[in-house]
């Protein structure tokens, strides 16, 4: 799949990613705060408490082409409403209420905990470089399951379905 290729930026991209998390830290907030009406349906309660968001004017990307890694251009310059680090993702402050987004990120936060750093970086690398990113298997699985949110499909629990697929997908890495 070529996540070889990767693994050399690895320990780089961990650092600028644990970087930016402490750089913002200070403008965490918990995802429970936002007092969303449906979140709860589907994530448990302590996930809502563990997991936090920061809203911003811009949202901070790798520099991925400036390592070398310019298969990643396209991902760098386009224009996405969020991203997710770890347990934290990232937003516009504009897109701020929308419960909708805040569901898509939250289920990387769910990949992110199954995955671990490294896992997720390489699975996500390969996703991306072979099928761009709507298609890419870990977005391609949240926007199936933000779908199904939109959609006012009853509620379930997102937690045990994203950690089912995910780990499905680990022997690919």
């Amino acid at each position: 799949m070529g996540s070889d290729r990767y693994l050399p930026f690895l320990p780089i991209i961990l650092n600028w990613i644990q970087q930016t998390l402490d750089a913002h830290a200070h403008e965490r907030r918990t995802v429970s705060s936002f007092n969303f009406p449906r979140l709860p349906r589907y994530f448990s309660e302590g996930f809502l408490n563990a997991a936090s968001a920061v809203l911003c004017d811009r949202l901070p990307v790798p520099p991925l082409s400036a390592l070398g890694l310019r298969e990643f251009a396209d991902f760098e310059n386009q224009p996405i409403s969020g991203i997710t680090y770890r347990d934290t993702y990232f937003l516009w402050r504009a897109v701020a209420t929308d419960e909708s987004l805040h569901f898509h990120e939250l289920v990387h936060v769910v990949q992110w905990q199954v995955l671990g750093p490294k896992d997720f970086l390489l699975l996500y690398a390969a996703g991306l470089a072979e099928s761009g990113y709507r298609d890419c298997w870990l977005e391609a699985m949240a926007y199936e399951h933000q779908r199904r949110f939109d959609a006012g499909d009853p509620p379930y629990s997102v937690e045990a379905e994203v950690q089912e697929q995910t780990l499905a997908l680990k022997p690919t890495i």
